[in-house]
């Protein structure tokens, strides 16, 4: 039970690292997002015990999840895109 916990560390880790690093800023959003996700399903998978659930409610979560992650890039990319412009060169 420890291997979810330190995989959560590690991504966290992660995260924190890309945030010190000059990076593009596509490259930085797509990684959060990605790593994000994966923690998510990590959390939800191991804590919230779903890991043994049957397979209707792995269906029923999952579109939801599809619709969280399109409504913050709706959000995200256009803020993103804006904060691009404004960078100085």
């Amino acid at each position: 039970m420890k291997a979810p916990l330190f995989a959560s560390l590690f991504i966290t880790g992660v995260e924190v690292f890309l945030a010190y690093e000059q990076i593009p800023v596509l490259i930085f959003l797509t990684a959060l997002v990605g790593l994000s996700v994966i923690k998510a399903a990590l959390i939800i998978a191991y804590f919230m015990h779903l890991k043994f659930e049957k397979l209707s409610l792995f269906l029923t979560l999952f579109p939801m999840l599809i619709l969280c992650i399109v409504l913050m890039l709706v959000m995200f990319i256009p803020d993103s895109s804006r904060l691009m412009m404004m960078r100085p060169q």
